[in-house]
């Protein structure tokens, strides 16, 4: 399977670094797709970086549905790898228990098992007597509830790394180790080849396409092609018990609640846990030497180890409290590489043809196999099956290259990795980072921060909680809806509805592409007609070759061969990538101007008392203006169904334009409002989120936006568009306004599975709860699981909210 040092080849399709479960996986996949041209290198032998001391767990369930499937696809995988390669990859298809000892963690365990049911995974909701009757060894007279998988398990990781390795190899992979990569060669912005040294020669083999699967030395592989890979190896603790006579059959269990979790060894208990004071692994050179350990630190263990004894009565006997070496068989204490959100890196970097599959933040053996199927999908056919945005390495910005930050986040998120999530809640590591102009104004008003792609962004303003003009609470959702919540939403949407609302949306992301050609290349990416007069904003989405939406964006035609794109505060990097792959020149703008955007029938008034130019100008029309002295480029365009603009004016000007808005404003009954407010509203009109709504698997017509699609110009992915989709994006109005979904919950047609909800929230200026969810047929209720509740939903064929669109004209004198 290994080649020798010798038979280094001169060139190769592609080259896979890292002999890994990752490594092999991708360089499997890759092979299975057609390209059999590929080497694979690994300094020492396969698996002896991080893999071999992998606990090897492999739990389906996980917090998207992208997660999901691709574990999902790998415990399938595993189990029909002996007998594709003849090598067994040591699964263990014991199935899987989470437990819950609090009740906001059974909650959780209602929402997932909804989930669950979206995905097609097999799982049971137990009560704590079924969880003991499943598994007697457990103490569980605290065990509220339980998740039960049938289709968990583990591995041996060396096992399972072997395997994907001799299936590649039998597909003509070529398997290099000894071997260690000392350079990327990169010119023009693209990879042309790596070196490598082994045996005391060097070597160098010209390529398109590396894959970087160095594990916990991705970032220093990174370096070497130009790469900022924000890889942060971080020092995690597993300890093994001498034998018990556990039966090989015993399930694995998670306790999140107790930081641990365990499962059968060798007919002991392997047993590992989540510490709340991780330390970083200070390495010049990670992975320089072959199966790296770390001396064992048992008092940072005490808490899991603790909490084992107590689960298991069997331990219990045999050990004692005061934990010690001699307690237990073996420990391990291993390098883990970790990411700043705790989630992979995947997908190709700024330089072409680097490809980066790393990041596995411990769980990911259970994902190895699913890691590979995308990638391979991605590097070959340029797109994968999946929706990846939550682990693209490009949804990080610039500031990711700071080891300070990534360091700062990656403690944060492998410290609450077993904490519960609650949709809404902020973090606070690394903060603040990115701020507004208007920021300290912000502040002044006593603002609810959140973060996205470092910025931080407005969810409320504390101050419109109180004073002569607020209108009461409103109706707190019930269940996680009402968790992170604040009145001052309400008042934020009617003020916005009767008066007018000043949003900062500064962070959105603005990319500007401009010279020569600019318009043709655009026009080929541009499901909608971008060849307008100057001063037109078009709404339009950048479409795959299956048709799927990559971006969903405003263009704004500034010249003849000049434009502005402006798209979501997260998605400014992922979308110039994707431009860039497609032949365009793309300038990210994003921080040279602050945006805020003026709303509601009082707008046009407000803006007049300080703007003596002419604002007649119609919808989705942008024209120079003077604001307050300051200069303006103001968009008709609105993404809360009211009449205003979005004005943009050079960052310098941005402080002094914001106080001049609120200083116009405040006496018409304006008030300003944050992102929360913008979600509500935006859900009453049915505009569409990327990510959410819409996303690389979605097309147009199936999410109601074939009005944005023109079938009389050629565009990528129009070939693969369907006009009469067999489901569509469709308004769910909840019959209990209380009931808020927030996304992910199960959707039934006649108490049958049908689709899950992509977005939701509270419509304030109509009173209702809002959620969308793909439907197959035309039906006219349905019903959603919202908490463990069942609600009764009506299919509103229109938007809730002023479906004629009335609004978004000038009002009437």
């Amino acid at each position: 399977m290994t080649a020798s040092i010798m038979g280094i080849p001169d060139s190769a399709q592609a080259i896979v670094i890292g002999g890994g479960v990752a490594g092999c996986s991708v360089a499997y996949h890759l092979a299975r797709l057609g390209w059999r041209d590929v080497v694979l290198v690994e300094q020492h032998e396969l698996t002896e970086g991080t893999t071999w001391h992998s606990a090897g767990f492999v739990g389906q369930l996980r917090s998207t549905v992208t997660q999901t499937r691709m574990i999902m696809y790998s415990a399938g995988l595993y189990p029909e790898l002996a007998e594709l390669t003849g090598l067994d990859p040591g699964w263990h298809g014991v199935g899987g228990l989470r437990l819950a000892t609090t009740h906001e963690r059974v909650e959780e365990l209602v929402r997932q098992a909804g989930a669950a049911e979206t995905y097609g995974l097999d799982m049971s909701l137990l009560s704590g007597r079924q969880t003991n009757d499943l598994m007697p060894m457990l103490h569980d007279e605290d065990v509220l509830a339980s998740l039960w998988l049938p289709g968990d398990g583990w591995l041996d990781p060396a096992s399972l790394a072997r395997a994907l390795a001799e299936g590649a190899a039998k597909l003509g992979v070529r398997i290099v180790t000894g071997v260690r990569v000392t350079g990327v060669d990169v010119a023009e912005g693209a990879v042309r080849a790596i070196r490598l040294r082994g045996g005391g020669e060097d070597w160098v083999i010209t390529t398109d396409t590396v894959v970087n699967c160095a594990g916990a030395a991705a970032g220093q592989v990174g370096a070497l092609a130009g790469v900022d890979v924000p890889i942060v190896p971080i020092k995690h603790q597993y300890v093994v018990t001498h034998p018990a006579d556990i039966p090989s059959s015993t399930p694995t269990v998670r306790d999140p609640d107790n930081i641990v979790y365990f499962r059968e060894h060798e007919g002991g208990i392997l047993v590992g846990g989540y510490i709340r004071t991780p330390e970083i692994w200070e390495a010049a050179d990670p992975l320089a030497r072959s199966r790296e350990l770390f001396a064992p630190n048992l008092p940072k263990f005490r808490e899991s180890w603790a909490a084992a004894r107590h689960r298991l009565p069997v331990i219990a006997k045999r050990t004692t409290d005061d934990f010690d070496e001699t307690q237990v068989a073996r420990i391990v204490h291993g390098p883990e590489a970790f990411t700043p959100d705790g989630e992979f890196l995947l997908g190709e970097t700024a330089v072409r043809g680097f490809w980066v599959a790393a990041g596995f933040c411990v769980h990911g053996l259970a994902a190895a196999g699913g890691v590979g199927k995308v990638m391979a999908e991605w590097i070959v056919d340029g797109v994968p099956e999946y929706d990846l945005f939550g682990m693209d390495v490009r949804r990080f910005g610039g500031y990711a290259g700071s080891s300070r930050w990534a360091r700062t986040k990656a403690l944060d998120s492998y410290a609450k990795y077993y904490d519960i999530v609650y949709p809404g809640e902020e973090r606070t590591a690394a903060r603040p980072l990115r701020r507004s102009p208007a920021w300290p104004r912000h502040a002044d008003l006593d603002a609810a921060f959140g973060e996205k792609a470092g910025w931080e962004r407005v969810n409320w303003f504390g101050s419109n909680t109180s004073g002569s003009n607020a209108s009461g609470d409103g109706p707190r959702p019930l269940g996680w809806a009402g968790r992170v919540w604040s009145p001052a939403v309400r008042e934020e949407c009617l003020a916005t509805r009767d008066a007018a609302g000043l949003f900062d949306q500064t962070s959105f992301a603005k990319l500007e592409v401009s010279g020569p050609g600019a318009l043709d290349r655009l026009q080929r990416l541009c499901a909608n007609q971008i060849d307008t007069k100057v001063g037109t904003v078009v709404y339009t989405q950048l479409l795959n070759r299956r048709g799927g939406i990559e971006a969903d964006l405003t263009v704004t035609r500034l010249g003849e061969d000049s434009f502005r794109l402006v798209t979501g505060t997260a998605y400014g990097t992922h979308d110039a990538a994707w431009l860039r792959r497609n032949g365009l020149d793309v300038t990210d703008v994003t921080s040279a101007y602050a945006c805020y955007c003026l709303w509601g029938p009082q707008a046009g008034e407000i803006l007049e008392r300080i703007c003596d130019d002419d604002l007649g100008f119609p919808y989705l029309r942008a024209r120079r203006i003077s604001v307050a002295n300051v200069p303006v480029l103001a968009q008709r365009v609105t993404f809360v169904g009211e009449y205003g603009w979005e004005l943009y004016c050079p960052a310098e000007y941005g402080l002094t334009l914001w106080d001049a808005l609120m200083a116009a404003g405040l006496p018409y009954g304006m008030r300003p409002g944050g992102y929360r407010a913008i979600d509500s509203m935006r859900l009453e009109k049915g505009y569409r989120v990327w990510g959410l709504d819409i996303t690389p698997e979605t097309t147009p017509y199936e999410a109601g936006l074939g009005f944005a699609v023109r079938a009389d110009k050629d565009f990528l992915g129009k070939d693969a568009l369907d006009p009469a989709p067999e489901r569509t994006l469709r308004c769910l109005v909840l019959r209990d306004p209380r009931r808020v979904c927030l996304g992910g919950e199960p959707v039934r047609v006649d108490g049958v599975p049908a689709s899950r909800v992509t977005s939701g929230g509270y419509g304030h200026r109509v009173d209702a709860s809002i959620a969308y969810a793909y439907l197959r047929g035309e039906p006219e209720e349905v019903t959603v699981g919202v908490d463990g509740t069942w609600v009764e939903a009506v299919i509103e064929p229109r938007p809730p909210y002023d479906p004629g669109n009335e609004r978004i004209r000038p009002p009437a004198p």
